[in-house]
């Protein structure tokens, strides 16, 4: 069975108190939450995080975010292999200081897209969206020369030259789907968009190193069978983002938890069944509730709360 963790920032405030208040213990590190812009880890600025969180009763079980990938190891572009050696130092740091999990993606150029992020939902609440007339309603379009091969070219490398590392550091890849997961965004192609797409992950290095963020949101927005993929996977899920959106990859908006158009109790009987009990399962973009000034769309506390509540209780559901 998957366990809950939350998103904190780095140093200590109420977030931690309200974490341990809610009885979560896993923490997830991600650099939204730092918002310096950090996309390059130290062994002590990780040993400095880990002592952060071990005196307050927390565990980093998951590092996200800007981790050190660069869009040279993603195309595939002269100097990769110096920064895939950066980021096999940054493998075993994390080997070293018992952080279990690295969350990562291969979106080229934009990277987590939204075309609104003030939607009214329930209550007044607001939320984001992606509309893709919106996206390119001026034709604008990135200067990336790319073809689907390329990336996979680059990222069938990227695995069979970083897969070893993690296994022997004891570190587990969960790679993020492509958000959202279109064939090509800003005329830059995506390859990580389908259940197929992950097959073709999986096999290319064999190994549960070589694993999956299920983002259910991006999942769901592919069209798929939620419960059904999840069970697919499952045993190559090594990280979890819990959330539903309303539509599909071209136009989509985000929804409460308990009021997409998922079934979130047979998402997560399927996580009982299929998931291995180390796995961990954190509530993503939240609604903005009233109080909250919305500068940081998807990620602010009140919602996140709720959203912690209604899957503790899922979880207590599904373990009948």
């Amino acid at each position: 069975m998957v366990d809950s963790a939350v998103v904190l920032p780095p140093q200590p405030d109420d977030r931690w108190q309200l974490a341990k208040q809610m009885g979560v213990t896993n923490a997830v590190v991600h650099t939204l939450e730092i918002g310096d812009g950090k996309t390059s880890w130290s062994y002590h600025d990780l040993l400095h995080l880990k002592n952060w969180y071990e005196d307050a009763g927390l565990d980093i079980s998951v590092i996200e975010g800007s981790v050190p990938l660069t869009d040279r190891v993603r195309l595939g572009l002269e100097g990769r292999d110096e920064d895939i050696a950066e980021f096999k130092e940054f493998i075993r740091h994390c080997g070293r200081l018992d952080i279990p999990v690295v969350c990562y993606d291969w979106m080229v150029g934009i990277r987590w897209a939204r075309t609104e992020a003030h939607v009214e939902a329930r209550g007044g609440s607001l939320v984001t969206a992606y509309s893709d007339d919106r996206m390119h309603r001026d034709g604008a379009e990135q200067a990336v020369d790319a073809s689907r091969e390329q990336l996979w070219e680059a990222l069938e490398y990227f695995l069979r030259e970083v897969t070893p590392v993690a296994e022997e550091a004891g570190v587990k890849l969960g790679l993020h789907p492509d958000d959202p997961p279109r064939e090509s965004l800003g005329g830059v192609p995506r390859i990580v968009n389908s259940p197929e797409a992950y097959q073709r992950v999986l096999d290319c290095y064999d190994s549960e190193h070589n694993g999956i963020t299920f983002c259910q949101g991006n999942f769901a927005a592919m069209g798929v069978d939620l419960p059904a993929t999840i069970r697919r996977f499952g045993d190559r899920i090594n990280f979890v983002h819990f959330r539903d959106v309303e539509g599909d990859a071209d136009n989509f908006v985000e929804t409460w938890h308990d009021e997409g158009p998922n079934d979130m109790l047979a998402a997560m009987e399927a996580y009982q069944e299929a998931v291995d009990d180390d796995v961990v399962m954190r509530p993503d973009h939240v609604p903005t509730m009233v109080g909250e000034d919305n500068s940081n769309p998807g990620y602010h506390t009140k919602g996140r709360l709720f959203a912690i509540g209604y899957m503790r209780g899922l979880m207590e559901r599904a373990e009948r």
